[in-house]
């Protein structure tokens, strides 16, 4: 039976371990900063933090491109000869990433391309899914492995509060007149995936460690999340004070394991220092 090898892209921000772990192969995304392409991975996320405390512009960021899927695939099967590549990967209506993947996809057999409509924790969860089943059921056929992915990405829940309007305003997120309102009003906005779109529902008021645990009991009361396995997303910054509160909310709340995730570079140009965010997959 052909080995199946499960693939995504940086934007899921899976940490190391669980990569190695599980053997995901990640390809890398894009930032453009002071006129220089850096691989998503090798810019360290207090540079891009530094950068724009220095020039109040925050990088861009551009999607793995076709070349770059044609040698990622390739090299894939010279290591795996006659494996089944699964890609999952970063939501296409906040990416041209996995379009690129699906032109690329035309020139190789045996790859299977799952659009997860979702990004960092939200996407981790849905590769974690995976990676799971499979080790659960190794003799799973390909076509029943894409199918039973496929319907979680549905399930798959990401709120997320960026740390920073700062970061929002500068990439042309917000207006000036909504930052200063914000600002002022020390409003936070709740971003969520919907239909595979980054949108903001919810605003919150207050500090963030308050905010952070209004997030998460809206979060938890909202969605009924299994309480298997929880993703808890920060970005460098964060209060400690937080992360252990949101921790042992989880915990008290009945999940049984909780992974913490710091979102990479891709993530952190949208939401700034210090934001914190949840995923986690519906019943």
């Amino acid at each position: 039976m052909s080995r199946i090898v499960l693939s995504t892209e940086s934007g899921a921000d899976l940490p190391g371990d669980i990569a190695d772990k599980y053997n995901v192969h990640v390809v890398p995304m894009h930032i453009i900063m002071d006129g220089k392409d850096y691989l998503d991975g090798s810019l360290l996320v207090k540079d891009i933090y530094d950068y724009y405390d220095r020039t109040k512009q925050i990088p861009s960021t551009t999607a793995t491109n076709v070349h770059e899927y044609q040698e990622f695939f390739t090299k894939i099967k010279e290591d795996f000869p006659d494996c089944i590549i699964v890609h999952i990967g970063y939501t296409s209506k906040a990416s041209s990433s996995f379009q690129n993947a699906v032109l690329t996809a035309k020139d190789f057999e045996d790859i299977f391309l799952i659009d997860a409509l979702n990004v960092t924790g939200g996407l981790t969860a849905i590769v974690m899914y995976a990676a799971d089943l499979l080790e659960k059921e190794p003799a799973i056929e390909p076509v029943q492995l894409v199918e039973r992915i496929e319907s979680m990405v549905p399930k798959s829940r990401l709120a997320f509060i960026p740390g920073s309007l700062d970061f929002l305003r500068a990439g042309g997120r917000v207006s000036n007149i909504a930052y200063l309102g914000g600002a002022l009003l020390r409003i936070k906005p709740c971003i969520e995936l919907v239909d595979g779109k980054l949108v903001s529902t919810k605003k919150y008021r207050g500090k963030m460690s308050v905010v952070a645990e209004k997030l998460m009991q809206d979060y938890l009361n909202e969605y009924n999340i299994d309480k298997e396995q929880l993703y808890l997303i920060y970005s460098v910054g964060l209060d400690e004070r937080i992360k252990e509160r949101m921790d042992e909310v989880a915990r008290e709340t009945g999940f049984k394991h909780v992974k913490w995730m710091q979102a990479g570079a891709v993530i952190s140009t949208h939401s700034g220092p210090g934001g914190f965010g949840i995923a986690g997959l519906e019943l």
